[in-house]
């Protein structure tokens, strides 16, 4: 018998089309039923279900379905780097990237990464005009002092910006030749930049003979000092520490002197770059302004450096002029030697084979040869920023993706860029994007020179002593990357390798308990309908369905952080401390092939599958392992080969919502009024006033009272009674809580807030001995439930 039904709120006729959407005891969905978007709250729940795993000691251990499987729930120290290079070995890793190659299945993908070089990576100076002081400057200006040392030399007084009155008197000397600033003052009021000072930091003969090969900041000082004594000069002489330059590698002082180099004038190109770069896609957006501002900084591109190693610039020069030597003859000559030889031949040949026949005989011959092969080398960011012309597939030559750190947006970035605007006028790339530094613990930046660099083999392998550099394994390290906000700077350190190895600690036990629970089941033969489903399966089947999408979406936007946060929000809060805790019953309890059992089945194998695939691109050991654990699984025996994410239109159910939701509110209802106490010791009246919700509840329970109906089982108790109206007697040690649900459907074409209200009383029957709930009429019979399932076996 069913308390009386008054239909109300949204009217009679939406009644009738909410009973159109539930099929009892089964849920059915219609594809226009639009729910409200909600989080799901999850309160962790005590109950006999949750304690099952320990109840395989008694008489009826072995009727209870445990789950089971080999994959191990740790890997302990070495186990987890060894267990990956295994996996590699064995799941063919090697092999995989040749494999998808040969397949030609889809499009090809291409990433262009940066190139890797043995030097430091450059950093673009800036000339910051801060104050500009000079009344004193003012009056000075246009007049001259007379040099110190050299007679009858008049030296100019000038304005400049970075002079100030701040610091010093005011007045500084100029050096053209040695200091960006004084250059900038020189060019501007056409000063002469003679250099004194040559490649080896000694004064050259131009600078007199007191002075020629004296080292500039060691004898060299000394001796200008004795200089200004002589001329009687020298006003005072003391020491300061003061900033200045140093070499990052050799820790010596940098002496900064002109020197002519090759220039690249970019002024024509720069307007075509910044309009191409409108049409990339940058990761993060705001990168693309960082570039067209330091792009905007430069008008030229000085293309040579003074090395001993790297790619020659092949320019000749002449002997005794100050003229140089390159046309379409002699760079074609030199091409071909390169190809047969090697870029070396520039240094190991000599002078008058690296010139063709024609171009030799008409600049002194090989007797007489006028020329000699510069010492120059090309910057390496030019020798890089081509590389689009050789490594990217295709007529196009553009890459799907570049990625490097933010210093490239002045680097590789920038010169792949201009390379390409200025030979095709097309940018090499379609999608850049651009990750922030690592920092040390402390926050310190990572550098070779500072000593403070983490070894990845070490994070992976572990240190000479492992009790202090433990091996964490390549997925550890792969996680941290992941799930760092890579676009800023990303610190690393002990505590954040720990706390990546827990989280996927936390994933190994979930990934273990869906292996465990799917024993024995295969998808092709036993798999349910997904209308036939629990409702509580089906609303799972309807969020996976959501996460495989928002997964798929934040892989195109190389937001990897965000694929953890989802994967980490939906193991640890939607399956762990939700869904597990309410299906285990049924799993461990019900008969091993009964339709219950085999609804909840069907949702955790395509659970594991999207759950699997999702996290195979951060976690490529974890993935294959837990792929070759799978006891349904065919061949090809590698997770990798098999697709990505496959999810199914149908399980998208918005208005599952309603009925889940709601009922989790009434539980947490429940759960609150019971506070650290097992749900399963105590039953459930809940009274909702006749409409839409007690519609939609009442499609999760067929009679009245039940203890095994989908309701009590959302509700962990040992049995829940449905009404519409207030029971007519209650015992006086009952609890009650009282509540409003809001259903909202259709795009809120139906809208109807509902009270309810939960009685909480203990349960007056005794724990089951096999699935230990409070079901059965004594503590040594089985409950209802329990005795069908055994005696059927």
């Amino acid at each position: 018998m069913r308390w009386g039904l008054h239909p109300r709120g949204p009217g009679a006729a939406a009644l009738a089309a909410a009973r159109n959407l539930w099929v009892s005891p089964r849920l059915r969905c219609h594809p226009g039923w639009r729910g409200t978007t909600r989080r799901l709250l999850v309160r962790s729940v005590t109950g006999a279900s949750n304690q099952l795993q320990s109840s395989n000691n008694g008489r009826y251990r072995d009727t209870v379905l445990l789950p089971q499987t080999s994959f191990p729930m740790k890997l302990l120290g070495r186990q987890q780097p060894d267990t990956e290079l295994e996996i590699q070995q064995k799941c063919g890793f090697s092999e995989l990237y040749s494999w998808q190659r040969e397949r030609k299945v889809k499009t090809e993908f291409c990433l262009h990464d940066g190139p890797p070089y043995a030097n430091g990576d450059p950093h673009v100076g800036h000339a910051l005009n801060k104050w500009f002081s000079f009344p004193t400057g003012v009056d000075l200006e246009n007049g001259t002092c007379a040099h110190p040392l050299i007679p009858d030399k008049a030296s100019p007084l000038l304005p400049a910006n970075h002079v100030t009155m701040t610091k010093g008197t005011g007045l500084v000397h100029t050096a053209p030749a040695h200091g960006m600033e004084d250059y900038s003052v020189a060019s501007q009021h056409s000063l002469p930049t003679d250099c004194l000072v040559d490649e080896d930091g000694v004064f050259t003969d131009v600078a007199g003979p007191e002075l020629q090969n004296k080292a500039v900041l060691e004898e060299g000082t000394d001796v200008v000092i004795k200089m200004l004594q002589a001329s009687k000069h020298l006003l005072k002489e003391e020491k300061l520490v003061h900033s200045y330059p140093y070499d990052w590698r050799t820790k010596k002082p940098v002496v900064i002197r002109a020197s002519k180099q090759w220039f690249v004038n970019i002024t024509d190109i720069k307007a075509t770059a910044k309009e191409l770069l409108k049409k990339v896609k940058f990761i993060p957006g705001s990168a693309l302004n960082a570039m067209v501002e330091t792009l905007d900084r430069r008008p030229y591109w000085c293309i040579s450096r003074q090395r001993v190693w790297g790619v020659p610039i092949p320019v000749f020069h002449h002997k005794t002029k100050d003229e140089f030597l390159i046309n379409s003859q002699t760079t074609e000559h030199i091409i071909k030697l390169v190809e047969q030889h090697g870029s070396d031949v520039w240094w190991t040949l000599p002078p008058e084979q690296l010139l063709p026949e024609e171009v030799l005989s008409q600049v002194g011959g090989p007797d007489a040869l006028e020329y000699a092969p510069g010492q120059d080398i090309l910057d390496i960011w030019f020798d890089s920023g081509t590389s689009w012309s050789y490594v990217l597939p295709g007529t196009d030559q553009r890459a799907d993706l570049y990625l490097e750190g933010k210093d490239q947006l002045g680097g590789w970035f920038q010169s792949s860029l201009l390379t390409s605007v200025a030979t095709r006028k097309k940018a090499p790339f379609k999608t850049v994007v651009v990750h922030g530094f690592t920092l040390g613990e402390k926050g310190e930046k990572m550098s070779k020179s500072l000593g403070n660099v983490i070894d990845p083999d070490v994070v992976i392998n572990g240190g000479q002593d492992q009790n202090k550099e433990p091996p964490y394994g390549a997925d550890v390290l792969r996680w941290w990357v992941a799930e760092s906000n890579v676009f800023n700077e990303v610190t690393i350190s002990p505590s954040v390798l720990n706390a990546a190895r827990d989280d996927i600690s936390k994933l190994r036990n979930t990934l273990r308990f869906l292996l465990g629970n799917v024993a024995g089941f295969n998808p092709e033969t036993d798999s349910v309908p997904v209308n036939d489903m629990y409702v509580i399966d089906q609303y799972m089947l309807h969020l996976l369905q959501d996460l495989a999408n928002k997964i798929t979406d934040s892989y195109k936007q190389y937001d990897f952080g965000k694929v953890v946060r989802l994967l980490r929000a939906f193991y640890t809060r939607e399956l762990s401390n939700f869904y597990f805790s309410i299906i285990k019953d049924r799993l461990y309890c019900e008969p091993a092939g009964g339709p219950k059992r085999r609804s909840c089945q069907t949702a955790l194998a395509e659970i594991l599958d999207v759950v699997l695939r999702s996290l195979a691109p951060i976690l490529p050991h974890l993935a294959e392992e837990v792929f070759q654990h799978i006891p349904y699984s065919k061949e090809p025996k590698s997770v990798f080969r098999t697709g990505w994410i496959r999810t199914s239109s149908i399980w998208k159910k918005p208005g599952l919502e309603e009925a889940i939701e709601s009922t989790c509110a009434m539980r947490d209802s429940f759960l609150g009024s019971i506070p650290g106490k097992n749900a399963a010791e105590y039953k459930v009246i809940i009274v909702i006033e006749p409409g839409l919700l007690f519609e939609i509840i009442e499609m999760l329970q067929a009679e009245e009272t039940s203890s095994t109906s989908q309701l009590n089982e959302l509700m962990m108790a040992s049995q829940t009674t449905l009404l519409s109206q207030e029971p007519r007697s209650v015992t006086t040690d009952v609890i009650e809580r009282k509540g409003t649900f809001l259903i909202n459907l259709e795009g809120g074409d139906i809208r109807e807030e509902s009270s309810y209200k939960v009685i909480v009383m203990p349960t007056t029957k005794e724990k089951c001995p096999r699935c230990w709930k409070y079901t059965a009429e004594s503590p040594d019979t089985l409950c209802p439930r329990c005795a069908e399932v055994v005696g059927g076996k």
